[in-house]
């Protein structure tokens, strides 16, 4: 069985190897040995596999120099490692390098090739097998380029722990270790380059931009996490589309044809130069500019796509490159390349035929060649310059650096130096290896690897455990996923004045380090768009919006195709293109651009406002007519009207009255909190004690009139102490209802937002409408009872009590606070204040006229009325008034009976009443003559007084009409003739009352 799998895997490594033949490989010799896969051509020639015969290996086709670079970059690391006598000293290092063609299939072919050798040495067959050529095993491998390759490549030897170390595979998708267990890489992962990508379309404020993939794992993870990076940046995405060098035309005809249509400018794209070109040209053909193309680190450097011929259309590019390395004594080494000194490399001979377009005597190459230049690598490949003609023999004698090829362009080693840097990571996990001291190494027990029987896995491990110092002095130690963190340079596509050729100029950088916010930075002045201009392109679905206004949802559209929505009122947006209105602080409001807040306008009835100093003057004016009734009163205190009319009771009423004007000017200017606390008491308290004046004096004046024969029990009860009494517990009520309100609920300064959007109202917050209910309820229960008296005493002598004039203030008190209600309700801000002003102004001004301007007209202007002798004039006059219609009533009761009791039809009666009193009166009446005439229907009244004596004469015409006397009209007439009487007195009872 040992002996089969013997021949088995020696039949598989011989057919390997014969299909790499010395002319497809670059081989050398040593104690350890190192694999190598490069592209050293771009692709393999499209190749019909009927299986009419044995299948034969593809031809690769189109040379790339800059992967020979590359493949120069590792031998050049390994003669200067084992030329070093402290690296890895008394050991040798040989190489095998295979060319993967750019293409899995050629990658796989070459990988089987380090794999099988390994399985050899593995089985330790030599004792079986006599090989004289025998090669030791490949304990690490330095490749490959594309992330599509590497994929496979890393499958293949992660089941052998074989470890890798790629020098240009960026993808994400090779940091799972679960997966890719062996494979580690000197070049940072796509995740921060996707992420740099988002951060420059944010920094030049674009939102609207496509994107094209390469169809392969580098292309699909990394376009796949710059979306996830431009939705967190709200950066939309017209299109995303997928490429290949190996679409056909009509695929590359349908991604044109987005690309044309598209509104997007800003084209981002993830792929190499080789899966690129293909599209590039057709757009190209089409003469699609006003293009900019944002570049990942596989193309924006390749030779393939920067291109003089390419300028016009993707002259806009902003790409990223690598950190440049500094690789010492390389370019001179480059320059000592010859077929016949480089005779490890079987690489070489392709090169010099390829680089002077001619062909060795010798060579394989005396047809015509076929390397027209189509695709390249992910970072920017290089290619040859191949034409269809019959090539001439090559002397040997050519000068290499005559000729400009991107082989010798070592100006920014970018890849190269990832190579470089791959080779030595290897030699110091060896040199770990050689180092060990037993009992502190990595393995079991502290136990160390053997360096001359060194097994891959062994190399494996020491590489995840690797720190050391490059030869530009920076830490390199790979970390948990086996990537290197490292920084990008930021560069633009610029046209050489000189050779008219594609530059480079880097214009920035991303520090990947620093913290998020920090990492981008551009110099802008140093960018050229589209080769010669410095303005930004605009690249946003919708216009940028302009302060005070923010972006708009457009339905069925993406989020970046908006529409510009003015900001409500009360909302301000200070910047452009704002995502939403800010609502401004609540004592602010939005200017009228709404660009910004300003202060809202304070509101209050003030004093210095129009409408303020037109109530202030009616207040005024107010206390000074109270003012002046007051102190013609008070000169006037000893007149008859003055003490008719309750002097002391008068005093209190305009005291109350002056109160009521006063307490309006509470209820202007700012309020206060001690203001509103205090404005509504002052008021119901003020307008309670003016109107229990009135209701006591009208009450006393009502009493008397009704009263039969007031005594001197009456004269003490209705003194001035009673009075003062019931105005007092009155009023008391009303600041019981105060003192209640002001303790459970006080009223306070309130700055009211919600009546006007762009006005404060400060008004009071009256704390319980409850209590202002109880305090206006109070007030207006007293009125009606005032009402009541004053109207029932409407008849009583009119220059007494003025009670008709009563009647008239009451009413419009009520009318007053009837229509206050309502007012109040339905007005807001400084007018409830005004409505309330209003209504205390109103109430107060009629009670003022309607009780005191009569008089003080009396007083002041009609003198001769303001005596005791008319005073006493109208009290008797109703007194005697009153007599005389229970008289009449009771002779008209009288002769009505009787006419029934006689019978008599026809007979006119005429009666006259005498009556003379020679009692002396303490107050005589005064010398009246006829003050008095009423007309009654069918009778005629005369009542006449002379000094000391009264006479009442009564006359009757009237026809004897046919009715028969009630019964009881006896009874009726008696009481008429005492009510008569009784009147008689009390004119006599209530005069020592004045």
């Amino acid at each position: 069985m040992t002996s089969y799998s013997c021949c088995l895997i020696l039949l598989l490594f011989t057919w390997n190897t014969a299909a790499y033949g010395p002319n497809q490989r670059a081989q050398k010799k040593g104690d350890i040995i190192l694999g190598g896969l490069f592209p050293i051509h771009f692709g393999v020639a499209a190749k019909d596999q009927d299986l009419k015969s044995r299948p034969e290996s593809v031809e690769c086709i189109r040379y790339n120099f800059r992967g020979f670079r590359w493949l120069q970059a590792m031998i050049f690391a390994i003669e200067e490692i084992n030329s070093s006598p402290t690296l890895l000293p008394n050991m040798t290092l040989g190489y095998r390098i295979f060319d993967t063609c750019n293409t899995v299939s050629k990658a796989l072919e070459a990988t089987l090739s380090f794999v099988a050798q390994n399985k050899i040495d593995s089985l330790n067959l030599d004792e079986f097998c006599n090989c004289s050529e025998h090669i030791p095993s490949t304990i690490a491998v330095v490749g490959a380029t594309g992330s599509g390759i590497s994929t496979a490549v890393a499958n293949l030897l992660g089941l052998f722990y074989i470890p890798q170390v790629s020098y240009a595979s960026s993808s994400r998708l090779l940091s799972n270790k679960n997966q890719f267990k062996s494979f580690l890489r000197t070049i940072p992962n796509d995740e921060h380059q996707a992420t740099a990508m988002a951060d420059i379309i944010e920094y030049f404020r674009w939102n609207w931009v496509g994107t094209i993939a390469a169809d392969d794992d580098y292309g699909r993870p990394g376009i796949e996490k710059f979306r996830e990076e431009a939705e967190e940046r709200d950066i939309c995405i017209d299109f995303s589309e997928l490429i290949s060098q190996y679409s056909d035309e009509e695929e590359i005809q349908q991604v044109v044809e987005v690309i044309q249509n598209s509104t997007a400018r800003v084209i981002v794209v993830f792929s190499s130069g080789p899966d690129l070109e293909p599209l590039i040209r057709e757009i190209v053909r089409r003469n699609i500019t006003g293009k900019i193309w944002l570049a990942s680190e596989a193309w924006a450097s390749s030779s393939l796509i920067a291109m003089p011929e390419f300028f016009r259309v993707i002259g806009s590019t902003i790409g990223f490159a690598l950190k440049a390395g500094q690789i010492p004594g390389f370019r001179e080494f480059l320059q000592k390349v010859h077929p016949k000194k480089s005779t490890n490399n079987g690489f070489a001979k392709e090169f010099w035929e390829e680089t002077f377009n001619c062909y060795l005597p010798d060579g394989s190459k005396n047809s015509p060649a076929s390397t027209s230049f189509h695709k390249g690598h992910e970072e920017g490949l290089g290619a040859g310059n191949g034409t269809s003609a019959f090539r001439p023999p090559c002397t040997g004698d050519e000068n290499i650096t005559s000729v400009e090829t991107p082989y010798m362009d070592y100006t920014h080693l970018r890849i190269s130096y990832n190579v470089y840097l791959a080779v030595y990571s290897i030699a110091h996990a060896l040199q770990d290896i050689y180092t060990c001291t037993p009992g502190k190494g990595l393995f079991t027990n502290g136990s160390c690897a053997d360096i001359k029987k060194v097994e891959a896995w062994q190399v494996l491990k020491h590489l995840r455990h690797l720190n050391f110092t490059n030869n530009m002095g920076e830490q390199v130690d790979f970390d948990e996923f086996g990537d290197l963190v490292g920084n990008y340079s930021i560069i633009n596509w610029h046209l050489s004045p000189e050779d008219g050729s594609v530059v480079f100029e880097e214009v920035g950088h991303y520090n990947v380090y620093a913290k998020k916010g920090e990492r981008l930075f551009i110099n802008e002045n140093k960018i050229l768009w589209g080769g010669f201009s410095k303005e930004v392109p605009f690249s946003n679905c919708s216009r940028d919006c302009l302060p005070g206004t923010r972006k708009g949802i457009i339905e069925g559209e993406p989020t970046c195709c908006f529409e510009c929505v003015d900001c409500p009122d009360g909302e301000y947006s200070d910047e452009t293109d704002a995502s939403a209105c800010d609502k401004c602080p609540e004592d602010y409001w939005s200017n009228e651009n709404h660009t910004s807040c300003i202060p809202k306008q304070i509101e209050f009835l003030a004093w210095t406002e129009p409408f303020g100093i037109a109530l202030t003057l009616f207040a005024v004016l107010g206390i000074f007519l109270t003012s002046f009734v007051l102190g013609v009163f008070t000169k006037f205190r000893n007149t008859p009207i003055v003490k008719a009319t309750n002097r002391e009771l008068s005093y209190l009423l305009l005291f109350s009255l002056l109160c009521c004007f006063s307490s309006s000017l509470f209820f202007i200017g700012e309020p206060q909190n001690w203001t509103c606390r205090l404005r509504q008491p002052a008021f119901g308290i003020s307008f309670v004690l003016c109107i229990s004046c009135i209701l006591v004096k009208t009450n006393r004046v009502l009493l008397v009139f009704e009263a039969k024969i007031p005594t001197s029990l009456h004269r003490k009860w209705w003194g001035l102490n009673l009075q003062f009494l019931l105005v007092f517990l009155c009023t008391f009520v009303q600041i019981v209802i105060c003192v209640i309100w002001l303790y459970t609920a006080p009223p306070s300064s309130y700055r009211n937002h919600e009546l006007e959007d762009e006005i404060i109202f400060i008004t009071c917050h009256e704390g319980s409408l409850m209590a202002l209910g109880f305090l206006i309820g109070y007030t207006c229960l007293l009125a009606a009872i005032c009402f009541f008296f004053a109207f029932k005493s409407r008849k009583l002598p009119e220059n007494f009590n003025e009670a008709k004039f009563i009647t008239f203030s009451m009413l419009i008190f009520f009318i007053v606070w009837i229509s206050f209600i309502p007012a109040y309700a339905s007005t807001y801000g400084k007018f409830v204040s005004a409505v309330e002003v209003i209504a205390i102004l109103a109430a107060s001004f009629g009670l003022l006229a309607c009780i005191f301007f009569n008089k003080v007209y009396i007083i002041l202007f009609k003198p001769s009325r303001n005596t005791i002798e008319e005073v006493r004039c109208s009290t008797a006059a109703h007194a005697f008034k009153v007599a005389a219609r229970a008289t009449l009533r009771r002779s008209n009761v009288s002769r009505k009976r009787s006419n029934s009791l006689g019978g008599s039809t026809g007979s006119t009666p005429s009666s006259s009443i005498s009556s003379k009193s020679n009692h002396e009166d303490p107050f005589p009446l005064p010398a009246c003559a006829e003050r008095q005439r009423q007309q009654q229907r069918g009778c005629k009244q005369k009542v006449s007084f002379g000094s000391g004596t009264v006479t009442l004469s009564l006359s009757f015409e009237e026809p004897q009409k046919n009715a028969m006397a009630n019964r009881n009209a006896k009874r009726r007439n008696s009481l008429e003739a005492q009510n008569s009487d009784d009147s008689l007195m009390r004119h006599r009872a209530l005069l020592p009352l004045q």
